[in-house]
């Protein structure tokens, strides 16, 4: 049986690659998008897009109850193409904005649709310092400096909006490091994750529905991903057909 999904950020690397394997299981995609050029590529998908701007609360609001979701995804960032160093400053700061004020958005535009689960983006290599493999229950780096202190402030304002959104069960996907298409990327630094394999993690979310925080990368040295294996079933060697 399909569920009734409002995707937010869904013209992003990882939405692109969501919405299809939303569609392909069965359920009815709302997708956000800020810009009028992109919704063509997201009705190709099969998604029914909506043109919306996160920060203006009450549109934002009113597309959420419209679309009568029963989840909501949070995909939404502001960085540039490739990462390109030369504009990741003032991204660092966009993105941070996003993850703070967007999200406090997004929640609340989705207990006003009486949705029942949020499943957000989050990441992964924002853990404080201490041994590695991180697990899920380690502290996130609330002692950061400098740029990294804004991304880390970004992440842990997400992260308590989403899990505390109760009566709203609460998901947080921490990505490791994108790569593949529309990412910019051939391959990434430790942790990484492939976008197919990211998208999947949220549409197993959609299935399973576990509330908490989930590391999501190919093994490796730095933080433990064998819970989202256990608990939603997911694979890291996930990749949509072309």
């Amino acid at each position: 049986m399909g569920h009734r999904i409002f995707l937010a950020g869904a013209a992003g690397a990882i939405g692109r690659r969501l919405v299809p394997q939303l569609v392909a299981a069965g359920h009815q995609v709302t997708a956000t998008t800020r810009q009028m050029a992109k919704t063509e590529d997201l009705r190709r998908l099969g998604a029914d897009p909506a043109v919306v701007d996160v920060f203006d609360a009450n549109a934002l609001c009113a597309a959420v109850v419209a679309a009568k979701p029963e989840i909501v995804i949070h995909q939404l960032t502001d960085l540039p193409p490739g990462l390109d160093p030369s504009k990741m400053a003032e991204a660092t700061i966009r993105n941070a904005r996003i993850r703070d004020e967007g999200t406090r958005n997004l929640v609340e535009a989705a207990k006003a649709a009486n949705a029942k689960r949020l499943i957000a983006q989050s990441i992964a290599w924002v853990y404080a310092p201490g041994a590695e493999p991180h697990a899920e229950t380690d502290p996130l780096d609330s002692g950061a400096e400098g740029t990294r202190a804004v991304s880390v402030g970004g992440v842990i304002a997400l992260e308590k909006h989403v899990l505390g959104a109760s009566p709203i069960t609460g998901i947080v996907l921490r990505y490791g490091h994108l790569y593949g298409p529309g990412t910019g990327a051939e391959s990434a630094a430790e942790p990484a994750v492939h976008v197919d394999a990211a998208a999947y993690a949220a549409l197993l979310a959609v299935e399973r529905g576990v509330k908490g925080a989930f590391n999501v990368a190919e093994p490796n040295g730095h933080i433990m991903t064998d819970k989202a294996v256990s608990e939603l079933g997911w694979r890291d060697g996930f990749r949509l057909a072309e």
